[in-house]
């Protein structure tokens, strides 16, 4: 696979929609998102769309000075990208200056997995903005190999204006039902940020969503299974099992 353009071990993977959405908050947050991680240095690994919600981020760490790493599947790339799939208005994709092209790579990669277990691998933790099928499924999985011991990453989720509030519910159920264990709900960080929703569109959700980060403790998650060891006896890395 290709190397990252830093070894910069605050790496921070960021999912996503494609789509720009309603709610001008969600937009801020992933401006401020792409400020911080700019801000403190962390490069910006995502799944290299310039639509919708991924471009915002992108372009925010960009104009910050900040570094970008896309990983995409063959099959977007030759089809020029993701596309916004929603009803609502829709933006052009964001340009990338000369200026700032140095600053962003691209990575292709044969499949939609392959671009899951890349950005894992290049990342610290992992931040949810809002987001539609494929960031649910991004946030769920990356949360599940924390949970089997494939690594031990934290997840951060920003609930802006309340839109994880029915994952944090999901959640409850599954430990009330006693499919989750209770300890295993600090799996998820929820940074829920102002109490009032007037005051998301200004709140600075790119450094509480590093605060959690880098404040998550993967002590209580003991590994269960061994991931390295292949069936002809053989070692890999954890995620190849993935």
């Amino acid at each position: 696979m290709a190397t990252s353009i830093t070894t910069s071990k605050g790496a921070v993977a960021v999912y996503c929609g494609s789509c720009i959405g309603r709610y001008q908050a969600h937009t801020n947050a992933a401006l401020s998102v792409g400020r911080a991680l700019a801000g403190q240095n962390r490069p910006l690994i995502y799944g290299g769309g310039m639509q919708g919600l991924m471009g915002v981020v992108s372009k925010a760490v960009l104009q910050a000075g900040g570094e970008v790493t896309g990983i995409v599947p063959y099959a977007i790339h030759v089809a020029g990208g993701e596309q916004d799939k929603s009803k609502y208005a829709r933006p052009p994709p964001v340009s990338i200056e000369a200026s700032e092209a140095a600053k962003m790579q691209t990575v292709v990669v044969d499949s939609m997995h392959e671009r899951k277990v890349e950005m894992a691998n290049r990342s610290v933790g992992f931040i949810g903005l809002p987001g539609g099928f494929g960031t649910f499924e991004e946030v769920f999985e990356v949360t599940t190999w924390t949970q089997i011991g494939i690594h031990n990453k934290p997840v951060v989720l920003l609930n802006v204006l309340s839109f994880y509030d029915p994952i944090r519910q999901l959640i409850e159920n599954g430990v009330n039902d006693g499919y989750i264990n209770p300890q295993n709900k600090k799996l998820i960080v929820f940074v829920d940020g102002p109490s009032s929703p007037d005051d998301h569109e200004t709140f600075d959700w790119g450094t509480a969503a590093l605060d959690a980060i880098d404040k998550w403790r993967g002590d209580d998650f003991k590994q269960i299974f061994n991931w390295t060891t292949r069936k002809d006896g053989s070692s890999a890395e954890a995620l190849g099992s993935s």
